[in-house]
């Protein structure tokens, strides 16, 4: 008999019962959920969402319209690593003058015939930041096959805050439903993110369903609903942007609204509509034009002396230098460019539209540039949707070069942005003439590179060697950061951390003559100890190792791999072959590459006289690769990783030295 087939039925027919399953039964288990104990689809869940609905509606209290989330779910927990899914955060909104609530916040632990309630003083009140809070609680009394239960509502005055609805979640669901009651004098637009496919996608008319009191004709409502069963965890996978681009979930947005009086109110704007806006709103119109401001109180040397890529290096290393970034994003709220000027911090906003002012002060054209972190999301393309920007960069160009810029990190060069800046495009605030989308181009080089020389001092059995390392562009960026952050010992145990066996540095130096805003060059001298075995050497070539572990082990990928820049690693070792031993084993040469010279691993090693020489080279020539390349990308890095961590030499001392 096929059990995992019963159990796939048996799975099957549990997600087909839970379709018909109404939310009101809190408290009531079915008996499939009682005895549900696998899920074959994914054998390495933890926890699994058995049951989840929202009702969404609007609803006329204390002489006011509220939008009105209802939430009720049940969470299975599989084994005791799922025990983490019992604590439950909801956010909710913060306004100037109003806010979002949360209330009847209900919780059940089922196990078996034992129920625990959640008790109210068990729920706690967190401010999440200056506009998000959240209540949390964790259910009681959890065990293995604990049936987690709960709901709440949250009333909310914001009826632009139709959040929508995520069907996937980090574990996997049998059943997710969305409900929405919308009357018909609201028009939100919506779209579907994600590459699963839904269910259940209905949508209907329901005829006088919204009233307000002294007007006599009631509102149709659009009446939606939309479900998705047998739902994957979505699990995040090395090198991919914000799971906000792949996550499956269904967004909405207000388009219009109706008044009953018969005027409308538009929200949907074209971006001729946004970039009049912009012009006069005070948050980011009016701050760009302060350049009188900076003129009076900075250096007019600053402004004046050199040409126009002088004066602009000097205005970002300024700006750079007086202020601190305090680690807020801040573009539509509180940018104050006077203050933050006065006391020499301030959010991204603050500092990049300073930068902007300064360099239109000094007869540099200078644009403001909207774009997301690569954590927040991709911008939609298709029409203004404000709250996916959360980052605003300088836009400028000189003598024919385009150049974007960012000034709130220290170790940035100019020219560059900040990793967390590297997501694609951003929409160019050209107040003159209407804004337009411009991509992210990475133009700076970066590379890390690995030059060594080891020799053996037969009377200590020992290794001595040196070793250089270069980094170059983003690469150094890390390097500088890395090295800045931690005392010289601090860093020098780090590096000896990641070395090859037992190494111990005993002298450290950067090269100046080679380090500058863009490359760090540093000389490490070191001992190697453990190396001999009777008449043997065994030697790990790879002093310095370019990866702790192989970052594509899945068999399959669903998105895109992002490495944000291209990569370029070399490693060259010259080995001095003690007098009296010959090389017993030398690891075998190795070549792999990727198509259209998207990729290329090389590895030789050879002797010559009493010299080996190891060569070592992975060159990524492309940021982006779509999933398809994944088996091949794969295939790369596995012999890349291999090379490094099983390469091994084996040195012999001769038979006439015995």
């Amino acid at each position: 008999m096929n059990f995992k087939f019963l159990s796939l039925l048996n799975a099957l027919l549990f997600t087909t019962l839970l379709i018909s399953q109404k939310s009101d039964n809190f408290g009531k288990l079915t008996t499939q959920e009682e005895n549900f104990k696998t899920y074959p689809r994914d054998e390495s869940a933890n926890a699994i969402i058995l049951y989840e609905k929202g009702d969404n509606y609007f609803e006329v209290m204390h002489d006011r319209i509220w939008l009105v989330k209802e939430y009720h779910g049940k969470i299975k927990i599989l084994d005791k690593k799922g025990f983490e899914e019992g604590t439950i955060s909801i956010p909710y909104y913060k306004g100037a003058s109003s806010s979002e609530k949360v209330e009847n916040i209900r919780a059940i632990t089922h196990n078996g015939a034992v129920k625990t309630g959640l008790r109210a003083d068990e729920v706690f009140t967190n401010d999440i930041n200056e506009r998000w809070s959240e209540k949390k609680f964790t259910f009681p009394n959890i065990k293995k096959g604990a049936v987690l239960e709960y709901r709440y509502r949250i009333i909310s005055p914001f009826v632009y805050h139709l959040n929508g609805w995520s069907f996937q979640a980090n574990i996997p669901k049998l059943y997710s439903e969305f409900n929405a009651k919308i009357p018909g004098n609201y028009s939100y637009n919506r779209s579907m993110s994600g590459s699963l496919k839904l269910d259940v996608n209905d949508a209907g008319v329901k005829k006088e369903c919204f009233r307000i009191e002294g007007f006599a004709k009631a509102a149709d409502c659009e009446v939606l609903k939309y479900a998705m069963k047998d739902i994957p965890a979505f699990k995040e996978e090395e090198y991919m942007l914000a799971s906000s681009n792949y996550i499956s979930r269904i967004d909405f947005e207000l388009s219009e609204y109706r008044r009953l009086n018969g005027t409308t109110d538009r929200y949907t704007k074209s971006w001729k509509d946004v970039d009049r806006e912009f012009k006069n709103d005070k948050d980011i119109g009016r701050q760009l034009t302060k350049k009188g401001f900076f003129e009076k109180n900075v250096p007019e040397a600053l402004l004046v002396e050199g040409d126009a890529l002088t004066r602009a290096k000097n205005i970002y290393k300024f700006v750079q230098d007086h202020y601190s970034w305090n680690g807020k994003y801040g573009i539509y709220l509180d940018i104050r460019v006077k203050e933050a000027f006065e006391e020499g911090k301030g959010n991204i906003g603050e500092i990049n539209i300073s930068l902007i002012n300064l360099l239109n002060a000094a007869d540099i054209p200078t644009q403001l540039m909207l774009t997301s972190t690569r954590a927040h999301g991709l911008p939609k393309r298709s029409h203004p949707v404000m709250s996916d920007f959360n980052y605003v960069v300088a836009r400028t160009t000189i003598d024919g070069k385009d150049y974007l810029l960012d000034a709130s990190d220290k170790f940035m060069p100019f020219g560059m942005l900040p990793y967390r800046g590297l997501n694609y495009y951003g929409r160019v605030m050209d107040f003159k003439d209407d804004s337009y989308w411009e991509d992210i181009k990475i133009t700076e080089e970066s590379k890390y590179l690995v030059r060594t020389k080891l020799s053996f001092d037969m009377e200590q059995k020992k290794a001595t060697g040196i070793f250089d390392e270069v980094n170059i562009g983003y690469d150094a960026i890390a390097r500088r950061k890395l090295v800045n952050d931690h005392t010289q010992e601090n860093y020098l145990g780090k590096v000896e951390d990641r070395a090859a066996g037992d190494l111990e540095i005993t002298s450290y130096k950067q090269i100046k003559e080679r380090t500058n805003e863009k490359m760090i060059s540093e000389r490490f001298e070191f001992e190697m100890n453990n190396l001999f075995v009777n008449d043997m050497v065994y030697l790990d070539p790879f002093m310095i190792k370019f990866f702790d572990k192989d970052p594509f082990m899945a068999e399959e990928r669903q998105f895109p791999i992002d490495f944000g820049y291209n990569r370029n690693y070399s490693y060259t070792i010259n080995i001095e072959v003690p007098e009296g031993y010959e090389a017993k084993k030398l690891p075998g040469n190795k070549v792999v590459s990727l198509p259209d010279n998207m990729g290329l691993l090389k590895f030789t090693s050879g002797i010559t006289a009493n010299n080996i020489t190891i060569h070592y080279t992975l060159v990524l020539n492309h940021a982006h690769f779509t999933s398809d390349l994944y088996p091949g990308l794969k295939d790369l890095f596995k012999y890349a990783v291999d090379v490094q961590n099983n390469s091994l030499i084996v040195l012999k001392r001769k038979e006439s030295q015995n």
